[in-house]
């Protein structure tokens, strides 16, 4: 229905398979002058690449022409059907050869050129794989039959004027069809575009079509670039996307950013890593709408000509590093990075649309998709369009430069416009705008944080694994002593069969909880539980800890030491944490333990270079401070005014005694409670953390907040608040969202 109502033909064939309808369109089309694309993942179609029929593969961006299908598979596309005939088809259940992979097949065709030839010549091919073929050459010419795309499909009934394609036309989109069948199946996106024309432009050619857009047809272009007849390119709204592939337009546009009131730029690269990423192209746009894409080091086959990327840069140097010219991202530090990279340290980041949302809307999403969705109504082409994903995704820099144009001039289109949307409410608040300027400056900070690293011993490091190593193998044969038999560690299945199967075969320990799927739960917590009375636990969750610690940190760390500076760079994520707090990843520096020996000597690991010492700093029971600031407590204040131990001095309230007579046992309890209830510990969880009853624990805390009522008023007074107006607020201004308060 949607195709239809966007005014492509849907031609329907009985009884005929789809890829022989594709295979006599392709072959009308070339009688007829035509150049033919066929979209599709099916490399069985790669039969019908010639030099007018192309096939694009939108899942993976794979591209192939006469050249691409020889480069891929080893064989001309006149070849695929003998070479799918030997290898078979498991898809369509049709055998080929034997033990004969594509390298076989492909090694026969080069010597023999077709199938029949090696048939005629089977007898010369020896050893097993002979005899497999032997033993297939009755079946071969069927399997040949049943793989072949048939070219001659009786198409008269079903497309009007034939031989003439014309029926096959694209129509005019039924926009207002459109619109209600858009709004009625809740594509909000889709319905805030229709009726929006459209046109991708570069100096080389410039065309238009209000049909809608797919990575195929923005390839097309490129593809076809030679091709008579005008090919279409598309984009959402009325919007002018250039490619700058002339000095030209690059000094046309280098004129417009050092002009503009605000640029948004952003970078496409090699890598996601901060310090490896390499340009790709970058884009800019000054109106919405209005954008351009400089590609510089795409290397697909037959890439089209691209300015040099060092000259290019080194002319944008002087704009890039002025910081009275404004500038605007999103995700500003990682762009910030991809310039360093090229020894360009650009000033005047003014703004950055995923740091606004932060602020805005902490509780959302703040990638770019995300916002261009739900702030502006668009869709753009997604990086999975473009680059496939998972182990079939390619580099951007293997992307033809069309789609590449559309999605990059997308990005800095839309963040362009949802700035335009996020930054007056910044503007009304002063609060949030004030942490909106402080996550700004700290994101530069962060950036040179993060280009200078960190050095390690990797030496150290190394010589702590090979002792962790010798430590998890020694609790490995502790394991299997405790257990009666040797068993794979890391098995849930089979640790649960030796935790709680009946004795003799298992240990018949008591099942503390069970998964979703109903067998009894290995997790930390329940190895916890059954380590305070049987070994085994106690020994598996000691080769977790050391076995996590060798994984994590000194197996990995030397292995993240970047080669061209001798140090590790993390990131710290600054959109992440809806606290407010940072996340430090790739790797995390964050969390390296320190409880245990092991994880002290990992942090020891840590270095000054020759010259310099590593300093540690900390707050003084800074949570307190601010519990206390913040409720106004007159006995918590008077504690700190006073100098006193604040843990002593919960424990003497609490336990009613003088401060001087409270036990290091007291001082430990009232240290527990004193950190615990400002983050909404339960009466239950106390228990369990101090080992005491419930109602023991319960005691306490009436007792604590009988002692310091200001701190029990002002949490009772913040989960009001923030049920009645859905968020609370730090001291600066800062908001946490709780949409869920209320459900």
């Amino acid at each position: 229905q949607v195709i239809d109502l966007l005014g492509w033909t849907v031609l329907v064939v009985p009884d005929v398979e789809a890829d022989d309808v594709l295979g006599t369109l392709a072959v009308m089309g070339r009688e007829q002058g035509l150049k033919t694309v066929i979209s599709s993942g099916d490399k069985d179609l790669a039969q019908l690449v010639n030099d007018d029929v192309l096939l694009m593969d939108t899942m993976n961006g794979k591209r192939r022409d006469v050249a691409g299908v020889q480069t891929e598979f080893g064989v001309s596309p006149a070849q695929m059907l003998d070479f799918q005939t030997l290898m078979g088809d498991a898809i369509d259940n049709v055998p080929g050869v034997n033990k004969v992979g594509p390298k076989t097949a492909a090694k026969w065709l080069a010597e023999y050129g077709t199938l029949a030839n090696i048939i005629a010549n089977h007898d010369k091919i020896k050893g097993a794989v002979g005899e497999h073929l032997k033993a297939a050459l009755d079946w071969l010419p069927k399997g040949q039959e049943l793989l072949k795309i048939k070219i001659d499909c009786e198409l008269a009934e079903h497309i009007p004027g034939l031989p003439k394609l014309d029926a096959l036309s694209t129509r005019a989109p039924q926009s207002a069809e459109l619109r209600d069948f858009y709004t009625e199946y809740g594509f909000k996106g889709l319905a805030a575009k229709v009726g929006g024309n459209a046109k991708v432009a570069s100096t080389a050619k410039t065309t238009a079509s209000s049909k809608p857009s797919t990575a195929a047809q923005l390839a097309t272009a490129d593809m076809f670039a030679e091709a008579e007849a005008p090919v279409s390119i598309v984009a959402a709204g009325p919007t002018t996307y250039e490619t700058i592939d002339t000095w030209a337009s690059f000094d046309a546009w280098l004129a417009i950013i050092n002009a503009a009131e605000l640029t948004a730029l952003d970078t496409e690269t090699t890598s996601l890593n901060n310090m490896q990423a390499q340009i790709v192209g970058l884009s800019i746009c000054v109106a919405v709408g209005k954008a351009a894409y400089i590609p510089l080091a795409h290397d697909y086959p037959d890439t089209p000509v691209q300015l040099p990327r060092d000259e290019v840069l080194a002319k944008l140097k002087p704009w890039l590093e002025d910081a009275s010219k404004p500038k605007l991202g999103a995700n500003v530090k990682y762009d910030s990075h991809s310039f360093a990279n090229h020894g360009i340290l650009v000033q005047g980041w003014q703004h950055d649309v995923m740091l606004q949302s932060y602020v805005l809307e902490v509780h959302r999403p703040h990638g770019l998709e995300s916002l261009a969705k739900r702030h502006i109504g668009r869709e753009g082409l997604s990086y999975e369009a473009l680059c496939g994903k998972g182990v079939n995704q390619i580099s951007i820099s293997q992307v033809s430069i069309a789609p590449v144009t559309q999605y990059a001039c997308e990005d800095v289109d839309f963040t362009l416009e949802v700035h335009q949307q996020l930054w007056p409410r910044l503007q009304a608040d002063e609060k949030l705008r004030a942490i909106y300027e402080l996550e700004i400056a700290s994101s530069a900070t962060l950036l040179k944080i993060e280009r200078h690293g960190i050095a390690i011993d990797a030496d150290s490091l190394r010589a702590q694994s090979n002792e962790l190593g010798g430590k998890l193998l020694a609790l490995e044969e502790t394991a299997y002593a405790l257990a009666g038999r040797p068993f794979n560690l890391s098995s849930p299945k089979q640790l649960g069969e030796i935790l709680f199967g009946a004795v003799p075969e298992g240990l018949g320990l008591p099942v503390v909880k069970k998964t979703s799927t109903g067998a009894p739960s290995t997790d930390e917590e329940v190895l916890e539980k059954l380590a305070e009375d049987y070994p085994l636990p106690a020994a598996l969750l000691n080769y977790r800890s050391l076995a996590k610690l060798k994984g994590t940190y000194t197996d990995k760390l030397p292995l993240l030491i970047n080669p061209k500076t001798g140090r590790v760079h993390t990131n710290y994520a600054q959109a992440v944490a809806v606290t407010g707090r940072l996340s430090s990843n790739e790797p995390n520096l964050q969390n390296i333990p320190i409880r245990t020996a092991e994880g002290r000597r990992v942090r020891e690991a840590f270095v000054a270079r020759p010259g310099y010492l590593l300093a540690s700093a900390d707050y003084s029971q800074i949570e307190l401070r601010i519990m206390a600031h913040l409720s106004g407590d007159e006995a918590l204040i008077e504690a700190f005014t006073s100098g006193q131990d604040v843990h002593r001095a919960t424990a003497a309230e609490v336990f009613g005694l003088q401060p001087e007579a409270v036990s290091s046992e007291q001082r430990r309890y009232a240290k527990v409670i004193n950190f615990g209830l400002i983050y909404g510990m339960s009466a239950y969880g106390l228990a369990k953390n101090l080992a005491i009853s419930p109602a023991d624990a319960k005691a306490y805390i009436d007792r604590y907040f009988a002692r310091y009522p200001g701190v029990k008023r002002y949490m009772d007074d913040t989960k009001a608040l923030a049920k009645e107006q859905g968020f609370v607020e730090t001291v600066f201004g800062r908001r946490l969202y709780l949409p869920e308060i209320n459900s």
